[in-house]
């Protein structure tokens, strides 16, 4: 069965690169690396205005710095967690996006505590992960806790979640409740407080994994069957103002990204998915953000098998025409 698959690659991640995804790793800072020569999953860039400079952050919770996009230096720690906090004192960090709003940067995560165990579905030992928010004065840190110890319900394992202020003016935060417990992953909204500093009220799902025509596997009597993943979503609009998410999942046994449009033009959608993937097969995990010199770029990663038999996964920069209802990706950018 293809979740199977899934839960084997996650798993051989974590054998392979336990150390990646710690705020305590021992790194040597390296200077004027190439995009292609990073390996780093869930590549997200900043371009900070007041600093001239790009930051790409993403799963490890490391930083690399930029003034061209081309050449890159890093990784910095950023973060600061709390070991007396859920996360404990060794926290993995996934998918992380640094998002300026007002005069504060915010350091949007996903943080797992592998000591803490919620809950066992289908054999599996879910632990306790969750989407979090640090900030900082700076976009390159240290970034630290805020006000509220939790987020989102301490039992139910949450993931990417990202940013979006909302026709209604109030910040949300998007995220995933993991496909593992619900056994058919959502893509939900928590609204935010005025500083982000917690959220208030409850979540609300926006759509389900089986609802998208491009996320299929096969079953136990290999049956074509919906999807059970939702991962990475990154909210957009058009210079038309068409409210649009691109997310990331499988068409089977191919890494895919795909992309859906809201009716209503806000969050409550309905949302409606596009039939063909956004992107080429085996790369995702997208977002988007604009050069210094105006340029929409998507931000992704590679997705391949080395010769070991390991998972790697390469930042690369695609080029975004926005000019109609619908996002247009021309092509994979080399220079």
């Amino acid at each position: 069965m293809e979740y199977k698959k899934i839960f084997l690659i996650v798993v051989g991640i974590l054998m392979n690169f336990p150390a990646g995804f710690s705020q305590n790793r021992e790194n040597k800072i390296r200077k004027n690396v190439p995009l292609d020569s990073i390996r780093l999953s869930d590549p997200a860039i900043l371009a900070d205005d007041a600093t001239s400079t790009y930051y790409m952050t993403g799963t490890g919770g490391m930083l690399w710095k930029s003034k061209d996009l081309k050449m890159w230096t890093g990784p910095f720690n950023v973060v600061q967690t709390d070991p007396n906090s859920w996360m404990g004192d060794n926290p993995m960090i996934w998918a992380a996006e640094i998002h300026q709003y007002n005069d504060k940067y915010y350091y949007f995560a996903t943080f797992t505590n592998r000591d803490v165990i919620i809950d066992t579905v289908k054999g599996n030992e879910i632990e306790r992960r969750a989407s979090h928010i640090l900030v900082s004065d700076k976009p390159d840190g240290p970034y630290v806790p805020m006000e509220d110890l939790t987020y989102l319900p301490p039992e139910k394992p949450t993931l990417d979640g990202t940013f979006w202020e909302d026709t209604d003016g109030k910040p949300y935060m998007i995220y995933c409740h993991e496909w593992l417990q619900n056994w058919d992953g959502t893509m939900e909204k928590i609204e935010l407080k005025p500083d982000l500093s917690g959220s208030i009220g409850k979540g609300e799902i926006l759509f389900r994994a089986s609802d998208s025509p491009w996320s299929k596997e096969y079953d136990e009597e290999d049956n074509e069957v919906p999807n059970k993943v939702t991962d990475g979503p990154w909210l957009f609009r058009t210079k038309t103002g068409k409210l649009g998410m691109i997310w990331t999942s499988w068409d089977h046994s191919v890494y895919a990204q795909g992309v859906a449009y809201s009716k209503s033009g806000t969050l409550d959608g309905p949302w409606e998915h596009e039939k063909e993937l956004i992107t080429p097969p085996d790369y995702g995990h997208g977002m988007m953000f604009h050069t210094f010199e105006g340029k929409l770029l998507m931000s992704v990663h590679s997705h391949r098998e080395d010769e070991n038999g390991r998972y790697i996964r390469i930042p690369h920069l695609f080029n975004v025409d926005d000019s109609g209802d619908k996002i247009v990706i021309n092509h994979l950018r080399n220079d």
